[in-house]
């Protein structure tokens, strides 16, 4: 590509998911009403977790945090969607852009993390119970949420400060219907390889490390339970774990496509299909899951609803 067709942007055009308008307009329909009830599920279920007193537990502590920022990464990327489905102005400001890629992967690594946490909180649960509450207590619990954050802040920089580097563009037209790291570096006129390379190690590197503690935790786990002598026991320690793992599975599964493989932006369609599904899918379906498998969660939402009732 010759250097006469680069240039710096001020202005990025984001395409979408689809230039037929009647199809535009099916998604729209679509995507509003499951980002609404990611709204009302997650922000519920941070006051349901609040309000509650019997679910002032180190798992419902964690839980809450997972619930708040599948609000807010599925709030950094679904409004600007909607608006550009309905609108022929598809453009975000180059600020614009590098804030919203930075607040969607604060969060997507926040939430890697965060998943880990609680599925060593499991093991430690069902593991070693009688100093479940010491071993996690609220100091400790404190320190892993925010161990967390800083390590979705510190990639996210290091991410940002990957893009920032690029001088020119050879195009404002971005593939996608948000601003992420592969259909930028995509664009980009210059060599990226060691930007490509950066993605992946930092990428992978964060998924290897979760992983192993997830599937240490759970294999500890597995232990525990198959040498417990009761059929009810046994059945109650896989109740609290499959929620988890049901989110686990399908959140890590479209991560590792997207993130973990060399030369990633290759098959834009297909990762536009699979970064819908984690955007706009998962943060609704996750509280949903904790709550429809939870009966913690369903008892005490009743029990706050009938004080309402009755109050």
């Amino acid at each position: 590509m010759g250097e006469e067709n680069c240039s710096t942007v001020t202005e990025f055009i984001l395409l979408g998911l689809s230039d037929d308008p009647e199809l535009r307009v099916f998604l729209f329909l679509l995507f509003l009403l499951i980002y609404g009830v990611t709204v009302l599920a997650n922000l519920g279920m941070v006051a349901l977790i609040r309000v509650s007193s019997r679910l002032h537990t180190p798992m419902y502590f964690f839980l809450s945090h997972l619930s708040f920022v599948d609000f807010c990464y599925s709030s950094t990327i679904v409004p600007k969607m909607l608006a550009n489905m309905l609108n022929k102005d598809k453009g975000i400001s180059f600020l614009g852009c590098m804030v919203q890629f930075y607040l969607f992967c604060t969060c997507l690594v926040t939430e890697v993390f965060l998943l880990a946490v609680m599925a060593y909180d499991r093991y430690v649960a069902i593991c070693n119970p009688l100093l479940y509450m010491v071993s996690m207590c609220e100091k400790v619990c404190g320190e892993l949420v925010s161990c967390c954050y800083l390590c979705g802040v510190v990639c996210s920089l290091i991410h940002l400060c990957s893009v920032l580097e690029i001088p020119s563009y050879r195009s404002n037209v971005i593939n996608h219907f948000f601003c992420d790291i592969p259909p930028l570096l995509s664009l980009a006129c210059s060599d990226v390889t060691m930007n490509e390379v950066l993605v992946f190690i930092v990428a992978t590197f964060g998924e290897i490390m979760t992983t192993v503690i997830i599937l240490t935790s759970y294999l500890f786990i597995l232990i525990t339970i198959l040498r417990m002598r009761s059929a009810e026991g046994r059945r109650k320690a896989f109740s609290t774990c499959a929620s988890h793992l049901t989110a686990i599975v399908v959140f890590h599964g479209t991560i590792l496509f997207i993130y973990c493989q060399p030369n990633s932006g290759n098959d834009a369609d297909a990762e536009k299909v699979a970064t819908v599904f984690y955007t706009v899918a998962i943060p609704m379906l996750n509280p949903l899951i904790y709550s429809l498998r939870n009966k913690d969660v369903k008892e005490a939402l009743r029990k706050v609803v009938g004080s309402k009732l009755y109050s």
